[in-house]
């Protein structure tokens, strides 16, 4: 297995944060909050899922491959521990990498995102797939799907006149670059995902960070995954949706620089 491509800001003497992003992401969409984070003292890291930028795939492409590749790009970076940081898919795979190696986390913000895949039937599974891989089967281009999803995923007024506004220009930009047997693979790989059992034993300092209009892992979703982690804190984005460190840079970085305090030794 490869190490994973990945953007490293700050100096080896810092404490570490690592950036995960989601489905339709990449390492340069998590610019503005390691910028954010060097000006705090600390050091980052944000990669390229496996599959996806300069990142090769892993067989089988699965979380548990995931979370590997993760421990692999922190040796190659000399990081000992690290607060991670997941968007999304990327929370899924900072929930996945506690249940390998929880000595090695200081911290998790998991934003938008969920311990499983919506209803575990079959059913609900196969009509997700059918229904995001669609514009795929009928040969339009990643960023054609971009077009249309990412609107839909922002908070009301994101989408005004149906063009992109400029804080999802980044957004858009990562989601057309995904190659698309990534995509495919991200998505089957996404509707197998459960970790509710692990929530009960995380012990280190965790944020769970949702988006007002964020009906992919709506508030409500996000404030019980913090009432099944002790100690967990709940916080809401106003005017944000499921791209919310996109949507609202500043809003999300006042909530990661409060939680960073939480964790800094």
């Amino acid at each position: 297995m490869s190490v994973p491509a990945f953007t490293d800001v700050g100096l080896p003497t810092q404490p570490a944060v690592v950036f995960l992003h989601g489905v339709g992401g990449g390492r340069y969409g998590w610019a503005p909050q390691q910028a954010h984070v060097a000006a705090l003292g600390w050091r980052s890291l944000a990669w390229d899922m496996p599959g996806y930028g300069d990142s090769a795939m892993v067989t089988p492409y699965d979380f548990a491959h995931f979370a590997q590749a993760l421990w692999q790009m922190l040796d190659a970076a000399h990081m000992d521990q690290a607060v991670l940081v997941g968007h999304s898919m990327g929370a899924m795979v900072a929930l996945q990498a506690w249940t390998q190696k929880p000595a090695r986390i200081r911290g998790l913000l998991l934003a938008a995102s969920s311990p499983a895949f919506g209803n575990t039937d079959g059913d609900f599974q196969k009509q997700f797939l059918t229904q995001r891989l669609a514009p795929l089967e009928a040969g339009k281009t990643m960023g054609d799907i971009a077009d249309k999803l990412i609107p839909t995923m922002a908070a009301p007024g994101g989408d005004a006149a149906h063009t992109i506004s400029v804080s999802l220009q980044s957004a858009h930009q990562s989601m057309s670059a995904v190659p698309p047997d990534t995509y495919r693979a991200a998505l089957h790989a996404l509707v197998q995902f459960e970790q509710r059992a692990a929530l009960p034993t995380i012990t280190v300092p965790v944020l769970c960070l949702a988006a007002e209009h964020d009906r992919t892992a709506p508030p409500a979703v996000m404030e019980r995954l913090a009432q099944k982690i002790l100690g967990a804190r709940y916080a809401c984005l106003a005017d944000a949706g499921h791209l919310l460190h996109y949507e609202q840079p500043e809003a999300f970085n006042a909530e990661l620089e409060k939680f960073l305090k939480d964790v800094k030794p």
